[in-house]
């Protein structure tokens, strides 16, 4: 196992609970944390990417959470929201891979986030299966194509973020709970261990990281 002390780690999408929580973390093992949110960085604007690739220089580890969902029947999609959706889950990604693989350090990794819904679709959730199904499978191409820099995927289930944050939270959580193999919610802190295993395991390539209590299979 590499360790993160003195790696530059970048994060994109870094509004989320999860993100801060890698980014603490990450730096409490002597990472520096670059972390950009999007009035640093339009996942679905190349030249925004490029600016972001040339300010950073030399980097040792990539993480993008991005999202921007389009959720609902499929009959009332919107064009332009289904089209944020795949920048930010899918086209983004690609242009980070694009304008960063050349500037990562020997040992470097990337880390793309997908999510359960692509192995458990519902109705109103179709951009997202997609999406996400998208980012995993992208993964393992980067790792072939950008080899030996490795490429990852993780998967979250439902964590307690913040996102859920509302009236039915609570019914909602004990449902999920109830029907995981692992009883329980996920926190930012299983996300960011696996997250970081991901960056730092030399020998971890082109795999996708359930981190969801086992909910893609109940």
């Amino acid at each position: 196992m590499t360790t993160l002390e003195n790696k530059t780690l970048v994060i994109i999408g870094a509004s989320s609970g999860i993100a801060a929580r890698i980014a603490a973390d990450a730096t409490e093992q002597g990472a520096q944390v670059i972390s950009t949110g999007r009035p640093e960085v339009d996942l679905a604007d190349e030249a925004s990417i490029r600016a972001l690739a040339e300010r950073v220089g030399e980097l040792d580890y990539l993480i993008t959470l991005a999202a921007d969902h389009a959720n609902g029947p499929v009959t009332e999609l919107d064009r332009t929201a289904v089209h944020r959706a795949f920048d930010a889950k899918v086209i983004g990604p690609i242009l980070l891979a694009k304008h960063f693989a050349p500037r990562f350090r020997p040992d470097g990794a990337m880390l793309l986030f997908s999510g359960v819904a692509a192995w458990r679709p519902a109705p109103g959730r179709s951009v997202m299966a997609s999406t996400n199904a998208a980012a995993a499978t992208l993964a393992e191409a980067l790792a072939v194509e950008l080899a030996p820099l490795r490429v990852n995927a993780l998967s979250p289930g439902i964590i307690d973020s913040g996102a859920w944050d509302g009236p039915a939270k609570d019914a909602f959580f004990e449902s999920v709970a109830a029907r995981n193999p692992a009883r329980r919610i996920g926190t930012p802190a299983d996300i960011s261990a696996a997250a970081l295993l991901a960056l730092t395991n030399p020998f971890l390539t082109g795999t996708t990281l359930h981190v969801d209590g086992g909910g893609r299979l109940a």
